[in-house]
């Protein structure tokens, strides 16, 4: 076998702790939603690195909590195959969680065979000493550990995570095409960019009870030409969506095409609609016609 290395690098961890912030930066794309809510990643997203002796295949999943409906029990499917399926687990924790949070996920990390990295994130808005009774911590509680210390939005750190997975990866060759640099279609990273633009107008519940599905997507000479319907589960909530005379729905949509025809490098024409669908997120039916489960 040559010297080529590929393997998957798996990143889990609870809501809000940067998961999708450090793998965007690990990878030098923007592949995965960044908000300040909690539940931003729904999916399992892959994100590849390609060198010309490695392929590292990254993978961003949903943060861990405890199901309360189909949708989220679907999130959590996600986490337990990355947990079985990886070559390398990238736990993020940061310096403000609880170290003990979810600590199921911590005697799972001591019970797999793969290697563990452990990344403490955020460390910027920390000191010296907190950090290091920290690295101390998760020492103790996860003896295999690589333990590491990042702050994903500074770009501190991700150089030595970054030697440390092409040590631990093992001999392979590669996986996917070297040209690619992720599993998702632009389908996926429209409807994704219009669910984000959603997280960041809306409050409260709003966020939660809609999924973004994409109607149509034409692939023009000069621009895409993409419809896109927004599903809500209550009559109340498409309202609110909507906004007066049309105002949020708007903002959304303009947001959102912005963002497209940067991240697709082309001229995007965006029509959005707003359908209620209820119940939705209880039903599995609907939930794999919305592309979800493994």
């Amino acid at each position: 076998m040559s010297n080529h290395r590929a393997g998957f690098v798996n990143i889990i961890g609870n809501p809000n702790v940067g998961k999708s912030t450090l793998m965007n930066a690990l990878v030098g794309e923007r592949l995965s939603i960044i908000t300040a809510k909690s539940q931003t990643t729904r999916h399992r997203i892959m994100g590849i690195v390609n060198g010309a002796d490695y392929q590292i295949v990254y993978s961003d999943t949903p943060g861990i909590l405890r199901p309360s409906y189909k949708l989220q029990e679907s999130m959590m499917e996600y986490v337990e195959t990355a947990m079985g399926d990886a070559d390398i687990i990238l736990y993020v924790t940061d310096v403000v969680e609880k170290i003990d949070k979810n600590i199921e996920y911590i005697e799972k990390l001591n019970r797999v065979i793969s290697p563990v990295v452990i990344v403490i994130n955020k460390i910027d808005l920390s000191n010296n000493e907190q950090v290091n009774s920290l690295i101390q911590r998760w020492k103790e509680m996860v003896p295999k550990a690589r333990v590491m210390v990042a702050s994903a939005q500074e770009k501190f750190g991700l150089d030595m995570i970054f030697d440390t997975i092409l040590e631990l990866l093992p001999q392979n060759e590669a996986w996917y095409d070297k040209d690619f640099f992720t599993d998702r279609n632009l389908r996926f990273f429209a409807s994704e960019i219009i669910r984000e633009k959603i997280l960041l107008n809306y409050t409260k519940e709003i966020p939660y009870c809609t999924e973004v599905v994409i109607d149509e997507f034409k692939e023009g000479a000069d621009r895409y030409d993409i419809s896109a319907v927004i599903n809500v589960m209550r009559d109340s909530q498409k309202g609110i969506i909507i906004g007066n005379k049309g105002a949020a729905l708007k903002r959304v949509g303009t947001q959102a095409r912005i963002d497209m025809e940067d991240f697709f490098e082309k001229k995007v024409f965006l029509r959005l609609f707003v359908k209620v669908n209820p119940g939705w997120r209880e039903d599995a039916k609907k939930l794999k016609a919305f592309g979800y489960g493994n």
